[in-house]
């Protein structure tokens, strides 16, 4: 029973951890990456639909991304889409088949407001991180009766190393980031 709530709580971390890094590749940094588009959502026929299942992204520049709809007719929407999204700073051009997203350089002062936000984005993979150890702790409390206060404590302390490496995990994944984001 231990083992269970210890493999679940290292599982949900794991978890925690990949949304974590998954959060920093849509922060963009001077280069242009299909990644960025990743949450765009498109009102498709009245729908919030991703960006990746109405169009194909292709990166021919290194601060250009070309956007192919599959549906020329969800052109006009996509364009809306990429216009209306937050920290991009691009004005997206259709041509009338494709658009193209040419993404401005970097000042010195957008890069280290796009590290705040990249900071912001840790810290909610930590908080993550340490709701779900709080959760396993109450179920492992939970379990004193049954299995003793030894085996209780021992699960704890292990709780508490695998969190210790998903935190350390986030803050490298976080200094990588900062590194790529002040690179000029």
């Amino acid at each position: 029973m231990i083992a269970d709530v210890l493999t679940d709580a290292a599982e949900r971390m794991k978890k925690a951890l990949e949304a974590t890094k998954e959060d920093f590749s849509t922060v963009r940094t001077g280069r242009a990456n299909p990644a960025l588009f990743q949450k765009v959502l498109v009102n498709y026929y009245g729908s919030p639909t991703p960006l990746s299942q109405l169009a194909s992204l292709q990166n021919p520049e290194a601060r250009t991304i070309i956007v192919t709809p599959y549906d020329k007719g969800a052109l006009r929407d996509i364009e809306q889409a990429l216009r209306d999204m937050p920290n991009l700073g691009a004005n997206p051009t259709n041509d009338g088949n494709i658009i193209r997203v040419t993404l401005p350089d970097l000042t010195e002062e957008r890069r280290r407001e796009f590290v705040k936000v990249v900071k912001v984005k840790a810290e909610d993979g930590k908080i993550s991180v340490r709701n779900i150890r709080r959760k396993a702790k109450d179920d492992l409390d939970a379990l004193k009766s049954e299995v003793g206060d030894d085996e209780v404590a021992r699960a704890e302390k292990e709780l508490e190393a695998s969190t210790k490496s998903v935190v350390d995990a986030i803050d490298d994944a976080l200094k990588r980031k900062e590194t790529e984001l002040l690179e000029i």
